[in-house]
């Protein structure tokens, strides 16, 4: 584990040159010999080189864990957050693209988790990184349904090998500690599917409440009525509060920790509450790329309500040790084909995997 002065480094120059870790978005960040079982240590250099930064799984994890250390019982990724508790209704409107319980117009148990990107627990709030908010529906007959969600409005990659070449373009120099900059600029330039996200981070200042916040799905899923008939959609969950960002001044004064005090004194105040607004795909928009954004004439449909009424520090909410796999889907909403989406699912499970035997 990295000591705290080269912590700071490493904040310090992911914070300058974009972001830290999105989303369960895990790349290879440094090549050493922790990533190296032993097995693989048998074998000829270029061989144990190749396996070592195929975008798998272990792999991704091992690279997260080599980046910020091994926190104990902690997430790999998105290490920093708490837990809330509320309610979904969804809205008849929905109904009629999707036969999924979600929008039968009951109250829907939901269990949250708002989220930091990035494996350091000891992130700063100010920093031009994506916020995320996990979600866990306890539907009716005992199902689950999980969304995870980040608020730009767009991923930074349309295929897992991207995140191995941002994290190694962010790897340490082992003569200063720091990752070179130069390195990252060179990564921008030859993966424009980075672009799109760097952009909105870099001129987007942060939140000063996650009840300020807008959460995008990024990816398409398909919507399945009760004829069959498949509706390609994306969603996002727009809050009553209003988006708000701070301001430059705001930014550089406040202190490392005003996310989750700001959100538990909000919920004092009264519930905090999200619309989820779908829009509806026309052929030929894009299914498999979460980097590029539909047009924005596209028709949407307001699907239902998210109330949360009560947060609590990470360790005694009910999130703690909810994998929120976004493949988890009950009956009536399904995943598409994209490499992302897909990915996600076994680096979720190796993560929390390895969190779980930390307890």
């Amino acid at each position: 584990m990295s000591n705290g002065n080269e912590g700071h480094s490493r904040r310090q120059v992911l914070t300058t040159v974009g972001s830290l870790s999105i989303a369960g978005a895990m790349g290879q960040a440094i090549a050493s010999s922790s990533l190296v079982s032993p097995a693989a240590a048998a074998q000829p250099n270029s061989e144990i080189a190749e396996k070592t930064f195929e975008a798998t799984a272990d792999n991704v994890v091992n690279t997260l864990e080599a980046a910020y250390g091994v926190n104990r019982g902690k997430r790999r990724n998105h290490t920093k957050g708490f837990g809330a508790l509320g309610i979904f209704v969804g809205a008849p409107e929905a109904a009629e693209y999707s036969r999924s319980l979600l929008f039968s117009g009951q109250e829907i148990e939901v269990v949250a988790r708002f989220s930091l990107a990035g494996g350091d627990p000891e992130a700063s709030d100010t920093e031009k990184s994506p916020r995320g908010l996990g979600l866990q529906f306890r539907l009716p007959g005992g199902s689950l349904h999980h969304i995870t969600m980040i608020h730009t409005p767009m991923f930074f990659a349309t295929m897992p090998k991207t995140f191995l070449d941002k994290f190694l373009a962010l790897r340490p120099d082992p003569a200063t500690g720091k990752p070179d900059p130069e390195k990252f600029k060179a990564f921008l330039n030859s993966h424009p599917d980075n672009t799109s996200q760097f952009h909105f981070l870099q001129t987007t200042n942060p939140p000063p409440s996650y009840a300020n916040c807008s959460f995008y799905g990024i990816h398409t899923f398909k919507f399945v009525n009760r004829d069959n008939k498949v509706t390609m959609v994306r969603w996002r969950f727009v809050p009553h509060d209003g988006e708000k960002q701070l301001s430059d001044a705001e930014q550089k004064s406040m202190p490392r920790d005003f996310l989750e005090k700001a959100f538990i004194h909000r919920t004092h105040r009264g519930p905090v509450r999200w619309d989820m607004l779908v829009t509806i795909g026309q052929p030929g928009d894009p299914e498999d790329d979460p980097t590029i954004l539909w047009p924005n004439n596209r028709k949407e449909v307001r699907a239902g309500t998210l109330t949360l009424s009560s947060a609590m520090p990470d360790p005694k909410a009910g999130s703690y040790k909810i994998n929120f796999d976004p493949l988890m889907m009950a009956d009536g909403i399904e995943a598409t084909n994209d490499p992302i989406l897909l990915f996600r699912s076994p680096s979720y499970a190796v993560s929390h995997t390895r969190r779980l035997r930390d307890l």
